[in-house]
């Protein structure tokens, strides 16, 4: 099947053979250019008219819209003109994320008016989760896993729900690197199993939850590394300890660290909603995993600052407890299923998403 990219949708699918007398002249049909045009050719079309209120415009829902990548994945939607929905349970702090003057036409919908906006949207994006990177404990390890199983259980019925001409064609969720467990020597891919520690259980249920959507939605799960950018995500927790230990590595150095730059991770999102090739599972993270120990050389080079004392274990663990497994675990993650489908990352090197975020 040949599949056209096209921002506007004009059916699920189009037949177009050649006319009868064309494809029935026996010159032709001894020509090789018979078996390429004669045959009915099937082209899937990326989305549906009743989604584009204006022009190639998308009608996108976002869970998980005022976390760290959800903030910066509707600021690129809303610049390109497309609608936004951000579905919330704080429609305050949505509202303060996001203000009228700066992004005007966004609709806010708390949760009883998700079904609403879920309808008639192109897609969906489920971003939601209690952020991981915290002090856990046996509550904070449900809420964890809970935040996530029950958001996309929701998205997932709504748009089970919808009726066929007004469901979105497209569900990209997120899932995690975590998927795969920890270790210092295995190099993980799409194709790789699933690891056996708290994470992994975490992101299997997640995915499973995700899967259960209508088998005509187009799902893309993506399993996001750590996201590098300013004013969040990991660097924000990383480097006030770096500063205060004189920037070294954070435990043995040794675990790897599979990371992603915040705007390629926002631009892999928004391809897998436009781009009907991608879709089932493809990792979010650039295509060169970096030890810890280089990752703080990095650090250290980027801020001025020497990268020789070791920042020690009980101080990550005093911050936070089990969940400084996070980061004194690692795993090796290569995205495979991006770089067959052509994803141009912006960022392929620690040493340039670092300078980038930091000058």
């Amino acid at each position: 099947m040949e599949t056209l990219s096209w921002s506007h949708n004009v059916s699920s699918s189009l037949h177009l053979p050649l006319p009868h007398s064309v494809c029935n002249s026996p010159p032709f049909q001894s020509s090789p250019l018979f078996y390429q045009t004669c045959q009915v050719r099937r082209f899937r079309i990326c989305c549906t008219s009743h989604q584009t209120s204006k022009g190639n415009q998308m009608i996108i829902s976002v869970t998980g819209a005022t976390g760290f990548i959800g903030r910066r994945l509707v600021q690129r939607l809303h610049a390109d003109k497309h609608s936004v929905h951000v579905l919330t349970r704080s429609r305050s702090k949505a509202e303060a994320i996001f203000p009228v003057k700066d992004f005007p036409g966004i609709k806010i919908a708390e949760e009883s008016e998700w079904k609403n906006s879920i309808q008639g949207s192109t897609g969906v994006v489920n971003l939601a989760g209690m952020p991981i990177s915290t002090r856990w404990s046996s509550e904070i390890k449900t809420e964890i896993k809970q935040s996530r199983i029950r958001v996309t259980s929701k998205v997932v019925e709504l748009i089970n729900s919808a009726p066929e001409d007004i469901r979105p064609k497209v569900f990209v969720s997120a899932t995690a690197v975590g998927y795969y467990g920890t270790s210092e020597t295995q190099v993980f891919d799409e194709q790789s199993p699933s690891g056996n520690d708290y994470l992994a259980e975490v992101c299997r249920e997640w995915e499973s939850t995700a899967l259960k959507v209508n088998g005509d939605v187009r799902v893309a799960l993506i399993r996001i590394g750590v996201v590098l950018g300013k004013d969040g995500g990991a660097l924000a927790k990383m480097i006030p300890l770096f500063k205060m230990f004189a920037g070294g590595p954070i435990g043995s150095g040794k675990q790897w660290f599979s990371w992603i730059h915040l705007d390629d991770i926002v631009n892999l999102i928004y391809e897998a909603l436009i781009n009907p090739s991608y879709e089932g599972v493809i990792n979010g993270t650039a295509p060169n995993p970096v030890r810890f120990a280089e990752l703080c050389d990095q650090l250290g080079y980027a801020l001025g600052r020497p990268s020789w004392l070791p920042v020690p274990d009980f101080a990550l663990k005093a911050v936070l407890g089990e969940g400084a497994s996070v980061v004194l675990e690692g795993q090796r993650v290569l995205p495979n299923q991006a770089k067959k489908l052509g994803f141009p990352f912006k960022y392929s090197y620690v040493k340039d998403a670092l300078k980038s975020i930091l000058s």
